[in-house]
């Protein structure tokens, strides 16, 4: 591998591919990453922070905190003094200093370009520019000479975004580029299917421009999550409900993107206790299901996971490798083959393929030290 300076701050890319487990990119389907990153760089399995969901590892990736820093907790919120509950899209949950932010206090430019609008709504803010393939802005696709972009949940959605991550760098140069894919692909096709490759295989194209284009820059391909197979679906609320216990369940995955899981299943819980007097029989309940794993206290959690005290409810529960909580819509179970999803301890573990990286491959550990390292160095 080729090392530079340390003291020399170059520009970086950090293109998160959402939901991208290492076994999709592999040196097969994505030869020029892997050819670059092997040149330039390394090429390892690093972790994603627990829950392992869209909004809680942008967080992190961009910031390099945990969530016990961040208050990202999920895509939906609840409050349990109000009951107000909701999906996370804007501005205002994020609790800790982003790249963005940081990079442009130095005057420095960035760009945020995603295919999923609510991301840019979270997180984009503090970007001088701002694509989304969900909310696209005419005026930016012609400035950067973009086609109109396809749907949301598509397979081609994500080989869209990055390539206009190479036009913005083409013409605008910025010195930080953050870019997300959709994981609509991989909650569908596991890595053994033509689609997921293809998807791979385009990113791989683009990467590989992008390289070209600028030789010096600092690139870092990661995910937000890993991705695995469920065929058992619990319905946490439903089966409480019918106990007659008084609890809130709150999906940290949940969000408007049900073509993703239709069920909004996913593999952790909070669980918000109405009525304190019911938690021996929670606790009961919750250990007669073979579906759950594990279950811990808030203060449990936090210390253990790196969570803030404050959004997780009372107690968290974690489903075993190839089962999921879903809202299920009046049973309490059901078995499938038609679930691909992610959020428990089982997608943790997600790829980091690093292109002129600014530290040794040893100070990486979680995707969030990319962020980490990157803001000593500015």
């Amino acid at each position: 591998m080729q090392r530079r300076s340390p003291f020399i701050m170059n520009k970086v890319l950090i293109l998160v591919i959402d939901g991208c487990a290492p076994e999709y990119i592999t040196p097969e389907f994505a030869p020029n990453i892997h050819r670059l990153a092997k040149q330039y760089g390394f090429v390892k399995t690093v972790k994603a922070v627990v829950p392992t969901v869209t909004n809680v590892n942008h967080a992190s990736i961009l910031s390099g905190k945990f969530p016990s820093e961040t208050g990202m907790v999920g895509n939906y919120y609840y409050n349990p003094i109000t009951g107000e509950e909701g999906y996370i899209e804007e501005k205002g949950f994020m609790k800790a200093e982003t790249l963005l932010q940081a990079y442009r206090k130095r005057g420095l430019k960035t760009a945020f370009l995603t295919v999923k609008g609510k991301l840019l709504g979270v997180y984009g803010h503090a970007a001088d520019i701002g694509i989304s393939v969900q909310t696209p802005d005419a005026s930016l696709l012609k400035e950067y000479g973009l086609p109109a972009p396809p749907a949301v949940s598509s397979l081609e959605s994500s080989g869209w975004i990055v390539n206009a991550a190479l036009a913005v760098i083409k013409k605008e140069d910025p010195a930080l580029v953050y870019c997300t894919t959709n994981d609509y692909g991989f909650h569908h096709f596991g890595p053994e299917a033509t689609e997921a490759q293809l998807q791979i295989r385009q990113i791989d194209e683009a990467v590989a421009a992008i390289h070209e284009a600028d030789k010096e820059r600092q690139i870092y391909i990661t995910a937000d999550h890993g991705m695995n197979q469920k065929h058992y679906l619990l319905d946490f609320q439903q089966l409480a409900d019918e106990a007659g216990l008084h609890i809130f369940c709150l999906a940290p995955l949940k969000d408007r993107y049900r073509e993703n899981h239709v069920y909004q299943e996913g593999g952790i819980l909070y669980l918000f206790l109405k009525k304190p007097e019911e938690k021996d029989a929670l606790l009961a309940l919750i250990q007669s299901r073979p579906e759950i794993e594990a279950v811990m206290s808030n203060k449990e959690a936090a210390e253990k996971l790196h969570l803030p005290l404050h959004g997780i409810g009372d107690y968290v529960i974690f489903a075993a490798p190839d089962c999921a909580f879903g809202e299920l819509g009046g049973t309490a179970t059901l078995v499938t083959d038609a679930s691909r999803t992610h959020g428990s301890l089982y997608e943790q573990e997600v790829p980091l393929l690093a292109i002129h990286p600014a530290a040794p491959e040893e100070a990486y550990q979680y995707s969030k030290d990319i962020a980490a390292v990157l803001f000593k160095s500015i």
